[in-house]
């Protein structure tokens, strides 16, 4: 059953603190959204740092991305949370964010190997890599390839983008894929980390299918 707006307001302001108090964003970085109704979009503002976000400043937004409910601004990354949406129904929330470890990352050009076993029960194989593209209807069109296979994405020059079906699971998205990066940087000392064995990986997306996760999964009778 759907929240309450009331419920995913107070739920979107106390992430929205939290990726703050994490270290996920700096300055006026970062955007989270979540669903309350078909083609009405839960939405941080632009310009305010997530550390100040209060319930009563949510916007809502529609699919044209107009403001149809609260005085503030859209941010200009929107296109990305439509994109997510339009393409994956079973995500009702979008974060998009800085974590230093994973960002890094994504600014050498990589993806980002699942290593660790549980990582791919949630994630998939790998974190892949969106390549860099101008703002705007390019950084949307770069993302569409992804979207049907990945929960979340590096993107290059960018950030980190990750969605789940209520804000807390794309935030549990965005927590797993910065630890994985922490990680590997800090396997890099004794020659980094090593991938899993091909054929447990493949185990591994069998159990992620059987829980109903991953393209497999959501493809099931």
């Amino acid at each position: 059953m759907r929240r309450t707006e009331h419920a995913l307001r107070r739920e979107v302001s106390d992430l929205s603190k939290l990726v703050w108090e994490r270290g996920w964003v700096a300055n006026h970085d970062g955007n989270l959204t979540a669903l309350v109704a078909p083609g009405r979009i839960l939405a941080t503002p632009t310009a305010l740092s997530k550390r100040v976000i209060e319930p009563d400043m949510l916007i809502v937004v529609d699919e044209s991305r107009r403001v149809v409910r609260g005085r503030l601004r859209p941010f200009s990354e929107l296109g990305l949370h439509l994109a997510v949406y339009a393409a994956r129904p079973d995500a009702s929330a979008v974060l998009h964010a800085h974590p230093p470890h994973a960002t890094a990352r994504a600014t050498t050009g990589h993806a980002l190997p699942c290593f660790l076993p549980e990582s791919v029960v949630s994630m998939g194989a790998e974190i892949p890599l969106v390549p860099f593209t101008a703002p705007g209807a390019a950084a949307e069109a770069a993302l569409a390839p992804f979207l049907e296979e990945a929960e979340g994405v590096l993107l290059e020059g960018h950030g980190v983008l990750t969605w789940g079906a209520d804000p807390e699971q794309a935030f549990l998205r965005m927590e797993l894929i910065e630890h994985l990066a922490r990680i590997a940087w800090l396997a890099q000392a004794t020659g980094g980390v090593r991938l899993l064995p091909a054929d447990l990986i493949e185990q591994l997306l069998a159990k992620r299918a059987a829980a109903g996760l991953g393209p497999r999964g959501r493809r099931r009778p």
